[in-house]
């Protein structure tokens, strides 16, 4: 392990306790097969498999705070309609409902093994009424796509998972048409982390969709013919302004990126501030 794996796992080490209210289980549960639990300094709990790639985003979320959660949420309204595309196994979804008590989230997860996992962390955190889970993939159609998944609620799931990560297998897709529709014609906010599906469904949906939302933050990921660029004109164009953009140090094409209503309070910090 080299120094920057020695600073990583330092990093996870000091986070199971200053980010989590169960750091000594969490530490515990990391030495042990099968699962582990975490219980968040707001409240909820999440459970996953003890694996890598189930684990780093819960970390994410909660430890490294990537969304800017406080910042992302605030001035929305107190019953905000939040969309959660490629929702793990609930990390943001979770979140959001602990931070606005009266919000509803629509949670998208395509990978069937993952959305047990989401499922399940929406009863045991008593969200069943407002965390409602979709286990579909978000595209630019209807029907069905090929997904590559690996079984262990890996966040690499999806159209972009590296070679070798798990076996391909179809799972039902739905356009954005679908997602503001199930919403019940209004959203307030979209998270998008959906692994390179992002340019598909945004880029092909109709515009008049996007006319009420607030907010977005996504990830954004490398995918051939495709860039950021093609997203933020696109949102410009419906009144939702780049606010926010941190690229990866070591992938290009890949990073997060905030939008905000024209006219609103931003959220995260403008796009120039790197701080």
């Amino acid at each position: 392990m080299g120094w920057r794996g020695m600073a990583y796992t330092a990093r996870r080490l000091r986070q199971s306790f200053t980010h989590f209210s169960n750091g000594p289980q969490v530490l515990l549960g990391m030495l042990r097969p099968g699962e582990m639990m975490f219980r968040t300094r707001t409240g909820t709990t999440l459970h996953v498999p003890n694996a890598a790639g189930a684990r780093f985003p819960v970390f994410e979320v909660h430890a490294d705070d990537v969304y800017r959660l406080d910042d992302l949420v605030r001035d929305l309204p107190e019953d905000a309609v939040a969309v959660d595309i490629g929702a793990h196994v609930g990390s943001f979804s979770t979140a959001v409902c602990a931070r606005l008590p009266q919000a509803t989230v629509h949670a998208y997860e395509a990978s069937p093994s993952t959305a047990d996992w989401l499922e399940r962390n929406a009863r045991a955190n008593g969200l069943q009424e407002r965390l409602h889970v979709h286990r579909q993939a978000v595209s630019d159609h209807d029907g069905v796509l090929e997904l590559v998944d690996n079984g262990l609620a890996s966040a690499h799931n999806g159209l972009t998972a590296p070679d070798g990560l798990g076996s391909q297998m179809q799972v039902p897709c739905v356009s954005f048409a679908q997602v503001h529709a199930a919403a019940g014609g209004r959203i307030d906010l979209v998270k998008s982390d959906a692994e390179g599906a992002e340019y598909g469904f945004i880029l092909t949906s109709d515009p008049a969709l996007w006319s009420g939302v607030l907010r977005v933050v996504m990830e954004y990921h490398p995918v051939d013919g495709h860039s950021l660029q093609e997203l933020v004109e696109f949102l410009a164009a419906v009144g939702l302004d780049l606010v926010r953009d941190e690229p990866s140090q070591d992938k290009p094409g890949l990073g997060n990126a905030w939008f905000s209503r024209t006219g609103g309070n931003a959220g995260p910090r403008a796009a120039d501030d790197r701080a």
